[in-house]
């Protein structure tokens, strides 16, 4: 479902198809930790943030005997988890203190063999064995009573940033640090467990190099330079993760069980859930809501929870789409101005027309972006396009209205033709090159850095006669 947010400018992502409880995973007897109010909130929470949850025996059948293999080489095998698989495109997986493990879709699609999910279900089960969403609300209550004291006491305003900037510094540390303590007690349960250690490496580096396929391209690094970020920065954790697999045996020496594991993510589905709406190129169609529209050249568009985000080739422009209610009675015009966007030019708004629906237009001012904003009124709801860019061009005004002209309801057979892009595992065959069998996925962009990406080859490597490897079909 549509919403909004235009964005300017650990392991952790999940999926949907759905919702339903998710089934206990773990060793027999074991005792499930205590599952209170709170935590069914955020369990439900969760689900509505990543679609629900996704449904496929044979693939909760792998990850149930995944799990029940590290509880049994943990130091607490007494204990059950509960693993929701997220219907969700993202590439992410975490824990809640209960026990209860998430993984989605995304996450199980990018991972090449068992040993590389073992290493991020072994890692998510040491965050709880470690306590660490207990220890962090006790360091982030302490921080925020250090913030208020010197607020109060209305000291020095340099003080007060100071202390502040202190407090998220040591919160940021103690962060870090959990995020390395779990990897290495999570390579220690997989090494335990009999699945090859140095799986967390690999899939780290999956995960590293998917991000950075994921980044619009540009001349700055993707990658955000923020010292207080809360998870340290993937290379970091891949060499951390390699030392620790060193200690428990050299690599190539364990179980990877990649044969299993294709045959368990065979047919899943890619990407995202088309019921929730899915990008093909610049083109964002939507058929539960029956809408389509097509994004400027060299625009990449991501879907979102929230809202439709696409960013320009270089970040120079960027765009937003979301859907909001609003009183009927309520003009388009007043609502442009009503407050909700900052320094709207009330004299350049005007009402139009745009492929019938009635609309609205108009201009806004930030310090570094230029607006150009559009509301359509569809029914009971009101479809907002939020364009900036960083310098208002005649160029970037007509390339933003050929995209709110190009929105239009879907025709019946676009509605019963969309359908969702799912893996499928085939056998390498002579002749087959990486740009070949890359060519094959036709409704994905960039497709031989993905199929590389997918199938955990490097720039260099190629594939093998007999090789099992993944492509993307529709």
């Amino acid at each position: 479902m549509l919403g909004l947010v235009i964005v300017l400018g650990g392991c952790g992502d999940l999926t949907r198809f759905q919702t339903s409880a998710p089934a206990t995973l773990g060793a027999k007897p074991a005792r499930i930790l205590a599952q209170t109010p709170a935590t069914e909130r955020e369990h439900g929470r969760i689900l509505a943030s990543y679609g629900g949850s996704y449904d496929d025996p044979r693939l909760e059948g792998l990850i149930s005997k995944t799990v029940e293999r590290l509880v049994a080489s943990s130091d607490r095998p007494d204990l059950a988890y509960k693993v929701t698989i997220l219907n969700s495109g993202a590439v992410n997986a975490f824990a809640l203190p209960s026990g209860q493990l998430y993984v989605t879709r995304g996450l199980v699609a990018l991972a090449s063999d068992t040993s590389e999910l073992s290493s991020v279900l072994s890692h998510e089960m040491a965050h709880v064995l470690a306590k660490h969403a207990a220890i962090r609300e006790e360091e982030t209550r302490k921080a925020a009573l250090v913030t208020r004291v010197f607020a109060e006491t209305g000291s020095d305003p340099e003080l007060t940033a100071l202390a502040l900037a202190k407090s998220k510094l040591t919160l940021a540390s103690f962060s870090r640090a959990q995020e390395f303590e779990a990897d290495g007690i999570g390579v220690g349960i997989a090494a335990k467990a009999g699945f090859d250690p140095y799986g967390a490496a690999r899939f780290l580096a999956s995960m590293e190099r998917n991000a950075t396929l994921k980044t619009p391209r540009s001349n700055l690094d993707p990658r955000p330079l923020d010292f207080l970020a809360s998870h340290p920065a993937t290379p970091e954790r891949v060499q951390n993760a390699q030392a620790n697999a060193r200690q428990y045996v050299s690599p190539e020496a364990r179980e990877r069980d990649r044969e299993t594991y294709l045959a368990a993510i065979d047919n899943i589905v890619y990407g995202e859930d088309p019921s929730e709406g899915f990008v093909r190129g610049r083109r964002f169609l939507h058929p539960k809501l029956g809408f389509t529209f097509t994004a400027p050249t060299d625009f990449a568009l991501d879907n979102t929870a929230q809202a439709v985000i696409g960013v320009r080739e270089g970040g120079s422009q960027a765009m937003r789409l979301d859907v909001v209610r609003v009183p009927v009675e309520q003009s388009l015009t007043d609502y442009l101005n009503a407050g909700w966007m900052e320094n709207v030019d009330k004299t350049a708004t005007e009402e139009i027309t745009i492929n019938g629906f009635p609309a609205a237009t108009s201009v806004a001012r930030g310090d570094q972006w230029q607006f150009r904003v559009y509301v359509m009124r569809v029914g009971s709801d009101i479809y907002r396009f939020i364009f900036a860019a960083r310098q208002r061009t005649v160029e970037a005004d007509r390339n933003f209205r050929e995209t709110v002209n190009s929105f239009r309801r879907l025709t019946l057979a676009e509605i019963q033709a969309a359908r969702p892009l799912r893996i499928k595992v085939i056998t390498a065959q002579p002749g087959d090159t990486v740009e070949s069998l890359a060519n094959r996925m036709a409704s994905i962009d960039r497709p031989v850095e993905r199929f590389r990406i997918l199938n955990g080859l490097d720039g260099k490597a190629n594939v093998k006669v007999r090789d099992r490897i993944k492509i993307v079909v529709d």
